[in-house]
């Protein structure tokens, strides 16, 4: 127990489990979006369990450290470019999210103009689930390869892990809500989806985004659409 009296093992912690809450942000976004398609009552089971069902993936991943290490290794070349298990599976979820953030940018904007009066057909509660830990899957290889080489201690990865989804769970409700009352919002929410995917295909052919610059993106264009919000409301509030 000497550990809970180590300074630098609590500000590990401190620091992974910041790291581990800002790479959640396209996750929990991601989350927000599949699950808005579910019926109200279901939308929240279906964010819990997803993210649940994910938190034992990433533990699972920490566990097998050595299989972690060998992600990285070159697996395969195709026109002497190599790819790892790592670069496959981030190319493999790009791809995911620029198709499902162009199929949903396209049905909220061709299907509503075509069929103003037609409700779109919610989605399948164990498909959206296992979407949700499938692309977790994605995004948490990065980060948890990035847990691994900044704590040495297993338990401290696997608390600062397991902190972060708690955080993302907590958290889940009310940005879905936030971004379901707000359809400016979800548009703008489907556009960060295609910058990311965008991103993770980069990465996966070895061209390295820093995250900085697409979450500095991201927080602009936020504060943007709240200046347009505050902006409408003031509009409304008028005589």
């Amino acid at each position: 127990m000497q550990w809970l009296t180590d300074p630098q093992i609590w500000a590990s912690l401190v620091t992974l489990t910041a790291m581990e809450i800002v790479l959640g942000i396209d996750n929990l976004i991601f989350v927000a979006l599949l699950a808005g398609r579910l019926p109200p009552s279901r939308a929240g089971a279906a964010r819990r369990l997803g993210l649940l069902l994910a938190l034992v993936l990433r533990l699972g991943l920490l566990s097998g450290i050595t299989l972690i290490m060998r992600l990285t290794t070159p697996v395969l070349a195709v026109f002497g470019q190599d790819f790892s298990w790592r670069d496959l599976i981030l190319l493999g979820g790009g791809l995911f999210l620029l198709y499902k953030g162009t199929v949903e940018i396209h049905e909220r904007i061709e299907g509503e103009a075509d069929h103003p009066t037609a409700a779109t057909p919610p989605a399948r509660f164990g498909a959206t689930v296992a979407q949700i830990v499938m692309i977790d899957l994605v995004f948490s290889i990065d980060s948890v390869i990035t847990a691994v080489g900044m704590a040495g201690q297993l338990a401290v990865m696997m608390a600062a892990v397991t902190l972060s989804v708690a955080v993302m769970m907590v958290a889940s409700g009310p940005v879905a809500g936030f971004i379901n009352r707000h359809p400016t919002v979800k548009m703008l929410a489907l556009s960060f989806l295609l910058l990311i995917g965008a991103m993770l295909v980069a990465d996966g052919f070895s061209v390295h985004m820093p995250r900085g610059y697409v979450y500095a993106a991201i927080g602009f264009s936020a504060f943007v659409e709240l200046l347009n919000h505050f902006a409408r409301a003031r509009r409304r509030s008028k005589p």
